[in-house]
C-alpha cells in the first residue's frame, strides 16, 4: 500500500465514533483471555493518526493486570473499539471490527500469541 487509507468507525449505539488513518492494511488476532473473550482484532496506530470524533463522555476504562493498558468501552452498548494498549502504551489500538462497512477482508490479519505475552511481546514491538 503507498498511500494513507481513512476509515470511520464507532460502538454498536454510535454514542462513540472515530476516525482512523492506516499506512498499512495488517490488523493481529490476540489469543490472550480479553481479547479471546471481547473478539478484538487489533490494529496499532500512532496518536496522530487517530481522531475520537464524539463520545468521549460516554467511555469508561477497565485496567487490569500491569495497569499499563488502558481498555476503553462505551459505558452505554459495552462496545471495546479502541484502548491503549500495553504493548505500545503511547498508541492507540483500533478494534478492526469496529469499523464501518464491511471492510476486514481489506486487512491481512496476522495471529499474535498474547497466552504466552512476554515470551513473544518482541514481534510486534517496532
Amino acid at each position: 500500500m503507498n498511500k494513507s487509507l481513512t476509515y470511520q468507525g464507532g460502538c454498536h449505539c454510535g454514542s462513540v465514533r472515530f476516525q482512523v488513518i492506516f499506512d498499512k492494511l495488517e490488523g493481529m488476532e490476540c489469543n490472550c483471555s480479553i481479547c479471546r473473550k471481547k473478539g478484538y482484532l487489533h490494529a496499532i496506530v500512532a496518536p496522530d493518526k487517530f481522531t475520537l470524533v464524539r463520545g468521549g463522555n460516554v467511555l469508561s476504562t477497565y485496567i487490569f493486570n500491569t495497569g499499563v493498558a488502558k481498555h476503553t468501552f462505551c459505558r452505554i452498548c459495552g462496545i471495546h473499539p479502541f484502548y491503549r494498549p500495553r504493548s505500545h502504551p503511547e498508541a492507540i489500538d483500533v478494534n478492526l471490527r469496529c469499523l464501518d462497512g464491511d471492510v476486514l477482508s481489506q486487512f491481512e490479519i496476522k495471529f499474535f500469541d498474547g497466552v504466552n505475552w512476554e515470551e513473544n511481546i518482541n514481534q510486534i514491538r517496532d
